[in-house]
């Protein structure tokens, strides 16, 4: 294959995963313009330099496109980053014990420790969450705010004080503050389902000056680049006005400081005000306005507030409001009058129903022109799918069962956990598929725990959620990661594959991810990452290639105490039996003492003296 100019960068000695049917594996790509030039075999590429080609050999290592997640929250996730304690692959609670400590020690008054996100308690070792008289010894003076999935989130003695919770403070809609015996409240935040209770007292802390939120953003970008992730599909987020809360990611493309393409989605915030956001933002922006590092993708995963169920697999399903069809229709149907590509969150198969049953009806007098994505639908049924296929929408899947697969399992059984969601069905019947993680808040951003969930059925704590023929392959995961995502932001002609006219985002790999043992690919991250032909970020043998990136701010940042998530070594995966009594010092006369169920069964989360006992209680309510 030949190309009309000397590249700009010549990657050899490689094992290239292509994804492009045309040419497959090769060991050579040539760049040019940011653009894939030539690819293939060594000596055919290496002959296309000249003295001014910058060469780099990867020593055999496996290339793949740069993965792109088509679900995630980069842009609010950024402004926090440098804020939050991460305890993705820690071990154990006694050492996320040891890094809230040692966090609080360092956090300087008004500020909180944040713990949001990646975390389940299956990952450690004791199969356990922290209590919170542990919480409290370890943090007592600073407020420490620790979300836990989607259910609940536990708050320290300092941070109920600075939140002005007492006795008298009532429950929101859809959540419950836990009160003991005496009536005060214990620190426990309950979403029963919805999970307002957790993000809006969240959002209560202090948020980080704007450098710090720039930087902040920056050091969330390297994280991404280190994990092998060039793009991404923002899915909006609640409290994330347009364009103001904007500002920072502008600024960062302006000055070219973005590592990571972003295409984002525009949510809408107010209840009874959905129609109106969309009405207002029609006047100032539209679908693909920007370019192919920062631009504008439609609307949602928020259309209307009524049409929001939520993923909490510690409670019931819940059922969406009788007003939901009058207040979704008129936003639907604005959207595709004028040509929006939208987005919408719907766990289950029944809302999913219902939401399909407005998109025919505005199909049948304003015909989609453009695509439209059921996010998340692990309960989807195989008529659904059809339905979608039919309107030709896609769906954005996401590895939310790598962290809640026991509490599904629990509520519902382990044969419904077998097809949620039904990935393969869904390749089946030619629907576009994108895969993501939603993170940041309760998942991880961490892509590898994504492919090791879709390659091996498995949590993060061990469980074998499917059987063989529910799994994808590596190839086809990867597929879904790259050239399936790409779908979701119309971009399938530029990216997702490595071929001759393509983006050239890839990642060269530490460990080679089609022939690793599976229960190493979480281990997996990327020595080397380009975006457009421009090395964002190297490490090892590429160190002196990355660019310099300066130290996190504020200066009490974890992520300049802590390693990230990605340079971490993950936690071995618990599988074996315990005796209740291998060094357990907790007991509660209230809650009962019955840890063997954490470590031979999903924990009992219907059962309230059971699931404190089986976590450890000492005690959460007294």
């Amino acid at each position: 294959m030949t190309t009309t100019s000397s590249p700009d960068i010549i990657l050899h000695n490689a094992k290239v995963s292509t994804l492009d049917p045309h040419v497959n594996e090769a060991e050579a790509i040539a760049i040019t313009n940011g653009v894939v030039a030539a690819i293939g075999r060594n000596d055919d590429i290496m002959r296309l330099a000249d003295s001014t080609t910058k060469i780099i050999d990867l020593g055999g290592k496996r290339v793949i496109p740069g993965l792109n997640d088509s679900h995630t929250h980069l842009i609010r996730g950024g402004l926090n980053y440098n804020m939050e304690l991460r305890w993705e692959n820690v071990p154990s609670v006694a050492d996320a014990l040891t890094m809230l400590k040692n966090q609080a020690d360092r956090t300087p008054a008004p500020q909180w420790v944040r713990v949001v996100g990646g975390w389940s308690e299956f990952q450690f070792a004791e199969r356990r969450m922290p209590t919170l008289d542990e919480i409290n010894k370890a943090a007592p003076d600073t407020p420490v705010f620790i979300l836990h999935l989607y259910g609940r989130a536990l708050l320290n003695r300092a941070a109920i004080k600075v939140l002005g919770i007492n006795r008298k403070t009532p429950n929101p809609p859809g959540g419950e503050i836990e009160h003991d015996g005496n009536g005060d409240p214990t620190g426990l935040l309950i979403a029963k389902p919805s999970a307002l209770i957790l993000y809006s007292t969240l959002a209560q802390g202090p948020k980080l000056p704007l450098n710090d939120q720039i930087n902040s953003t920056r050091h969330f970008m390297r994280e991404m680049n280190r994990m092998g992730i060039t793009s991404v599909i923002d899915a909006g987020g609640g409290g994330q006005n347009y364009p103001e809360d904007y500002d920072v990611i502008r600024k960062l493309h302006d000055e070219d400081q973005l590592t990571v393409r972003i295409a984002y989605n525009l949510f809408a915030q107010k209840a009874g005000q959905e129609l109106t956001d969309y009405e207002h933002w029609m006047t100032i922006t539209k679908p693909d306005a920007g370019d192919s590092w920062l631009k504008m993708n439609g609307a949602g995963e928020n259309l209307a507030w009524s049409a929001a169920d939520f993923e909490n697999f510690l409670e019931p399903r819940p059922d969406l409001a009788p007003v939901m069809e009058k207040e979704l229709e008129p936003v639907v149907e604005l959207l595709a009058t004028n040509r929006w590509p939208f987005r919408i969150h719907a766990t289950y198969d029944e809302t999913i129903d219902r939401f399909l049953g407005v998109f025919e009806r505005v199909n049948g007098r304003a015909p989609f022109e453009t695509r439209f994505i059921i996010d998340h639908a692990e309960t989807i049924s195989a008529r659904n799918i059809d339905r979608i296929k039919a309107l030709g929408g896609g769906i954005a899947i996401q590895h939310r069962m790598a962290y809640q697969g026991e509490y599904f399992v629990n509520r519902y059984g382990s044969d419904a956990a077998k097809d949620t969601p039904p990935i393969k069905k869904m390749l089946e019947a030619g629907v576009p598929v994108g895969a993501g993680t939603d993170a940041t808040r309760v998942a991880s951003y961490d892509p590898w725990v994504a492919l090791y969930w879709l390659t091996t059925g498995k949590t993060t704590g061990g469980l074998a959620l499917y059987d063989d023929d529910k799994l994808v392959s590596r190839e086809q995961a990867l597929r879904l990661w790259t050239e399936g995502s790409a779908w979701f932001s119309g971009e399938q002609a530029n990216k997702g594959t490595l071929g001759v006219g393509k983006y050239a985002d890839l990642a060269v790999l530490s460990a080679d991810y089609m022939t690793v043992p599976a229960e190493d690919i979480r281990q997996i991250q990327s020595i080397l990452t380009m975006v457009g032909g421009k090395i964002v970020f190297a490490q090892d043998k590429f160190q002196d290639l990355s660019p310099a990136l300066p130290p996190a701010s504020p200066s009490w940042s974890p992520v300049n105490f802590e390693a990230s998530p990605a340079m971490r070594q993950n936690a071995p995966i618990q599988t074996h039996e315990r005796a209740c009594h291998d060094g357990c010092g907790n007991h509660c006369g209230m809650h009962g003492h019955d840890h063997q169920i954490a470590w031979t069964r999903p924990i009992p989360a219907a059962d309230k003296n059971a699931f404190w006992g089986a976590l450890g209680c000492s005690c959460f309510a007294v």
